[in-house]
């Protein structure tokens, strides 16, 4: 049995997926959060955050407060991450490392192609007269593949488009200039400055995009 189908027996439980993408999507989330979005009890949903705390999918934390108490808050840990979209990481990188070795800086070379083949893509969906229409849509386009993308107006002019998985990290961890490539096309995309940034605590990794106009 693969480690992903072990996985998903552990978790084969009433409500479990829907705590740990709601998990996922919040970067923390408490007991009563959760309750009032899934409709269920607070003491049923504590329930199973206790359960998978045991069992090492989530882990607490306690978020300061402007009046009173820390809040206890839920996050995934590591042990989550196969639950959620990859690639073929090994046989990815392994084509890469070749291509290298055929010719100097071919692996990013082909990156980039991909990187502007999926501007490309994107660009027919990606539309809109202003550029939060514009990001919206693609925040909804990176969410059906997979990055848990939420595109959201801080400023009067200014949008930021925040991520909660990366299926091609593990290519961002081996070649850092895809970052570079990344918020390239979304400036592409989107006709705007993007300033990239990320923050990793526990099992979770927030990608952030600071859009403003040029």
């Amino acid at each position: 049995m693969t480690p992903y189908l072990k996985i998903l027996r552990r978790l084969s439980k009433p409500h479990w997926f829907d705590i740990l993408e709601l998990v996922k999507c919040s970067g923390g989330i408490s007991v009563g959060d959760l309750a009032e979005a899934l409709g269920m009890s607070y003491m049923g949903v504590k329930k199973h955050c206790l359960a998978m705390q045991k069992l090492g999918w989530l882990d607490t934390w306690r978020s300061p407060q402007e009046v009173g108490r820390p809040q206890k808050l839920y996050r995934l840990t590591a042990k989550a991450a196969p639950l959620f979209p990859g690639i073929g990481d090994g046989v990815c990188l392994s084509l890469l490392e070749v291509a290298g070795q055929l010719e100097t800086n071919a692996a990013e070379k082909i990156l980039l192609a991909f990187f502007r083949g999926k501007a490309e893509r994107l660009s027919e969906v990606v539309t809109g007269d202003s550029v939060q229409e514009r990001g919206e849509k693609l925040a909804a386009a990176r969410t059906a593949e997979g990055h848990y993308s939420r595109c959201q107006l801080v400023e009067e002019e200014a949008l930021r488009i925040e991520e909660y998985h990366n299926p091609l990290q593990p290519l961002f961890d081996r070649y850092p200039t895809l970052e570079r490539m990344e918020a390239q096309m979304f400036e592409r995309l989107l006709g705007a400055r993007v300033a990239r940034s990320v923050t990793q605590v526990s099992g979770l990794a927030r990608y952030r995009f600071d859009i403003s106009p040029r």
